[in-house]
């Protein structure tokens, strides 16, 4: 089945970000529904934010078994870990909660900024399993939205829906026969783009900054090794096959060049650095104003 009529659009909020969902004919409600649940079991997994989330046993140690997407999240984590010398982990989260990034949203830093645990022999992730033998805090966000994303696109198309785009909060999707203009928010200025790319058949992600930002300059990128948040890049966005890549990829360019990530993956990007100078791929050259 295919659907077909006027365009609609699905819009809501979930795991703390703003979804939209645009279609070629109406989207069902066992879509919406299938869509609604794919994201809640999700966020019941990796949310380091629920107290009763399947990662967050993890903080008292032990072994953790993922659903299938577990697999490729650790794969891209592990391969980036790797690239960036440990800069980007998924082992952020007790750091960026000690700067006041925490459950409760309290942006009150409990000191200076503090390492994340070396991924080394205390911690695995083997396939869908996870294991600590000391307590760790875990913290997707650098991928999982992207991830997820993927996922939900996946319910459209099976639901008979092969023509969509899923945006959440500007990590987007697109499949169908047009491309999709979208701007590129200015780092500095919300109601500015500093340009336009097309989105076809693609996946886009952003990361930037000024999104989470709190006291004395403190924002949701660190570098892992330091524990620090990083201050050399304001914005990047990456074009990708997929949202898990493009989502990835997008925070792990706060940390390296683009050639070091480039040597093992295939994709677009833009890269503006705090001094205001934008790196760029070839193919987005025309991209930018």
């Amino acid at each position: 089945m295919t659907a077909e009529g006027p365009p609609s659009c699905f819009s809501f909020e979930a795991i703390g970000t703003l979804w939209r969902i645009d279609t070629p004919g109406e989207l069902d409600a066992s879509a919406r529904a299938a869509v609604v649940n794919v994201i809640d079991e999700y966020d019941a997994v990796y949310s380091r934010f629920r107290p009763d989330s399947r990662v967050r046993a993890l903080t008292s140690g032990g072994t953790v078994v993922l659903p299938e997407s577990g697999a490729a999240l650790g794969e891209i984590y592990r391969r980036l870990y790797r690239l960036t010398d440990g800069a980007m982990s998924p082992l952020v989260g007790a750091p960026l909660e000690h700067l006041g990034y925490d459950a409760g949203y309290s942006f009150a830093p409990a000191g200076p900024p503090q390492p994340a645990p070396a991924w080394d022999g205390s911690f695995e992730w083997s396939g869908t399993v996870l294991r600590a033998k000391e307590p760790v805090t875990l913290d997707v966000g650098a991928a999982g939205k992207g991830q997820l994303v993927d996922l939900v696109s996946g319910v459209l198309a099976g639901a008979g829906y092969p023509g969509h785009t899923v945006d959440a909060g500007g990590d987007l999707v697109h499949r169908g026969p047009a491309g999709l203009r979208v701007a590129l928010e200015h780092p500095y200025s919300a109601d500015l783009a500093i340009g336009v790319v097309t989105v076809d058949n693609r996946a886009l992600c952003a990361s930037a900054s000024n999104r989470r930002r709190w006291a004395d300059g403190l924002h949701h990128v660190l570098d892992a090794v330091t524990g620090k948040c990083v201050d050399t890049v304001v914005a990047t966005w990456v074009l990708a096959d997929d949202a898990l890549t493009a989502d990835a990829l997008a925070t792990a360019l706060f940390h390296v060049q683009p050639e070091t990530l480039l040597a093992e993956f295939e994709f677009d990007y833009v890269r503006v650095a705090s001094d205001g100078r934008a790196q760029y791929s070839s193919p987005l050259a025309g991209a930018l104003f």
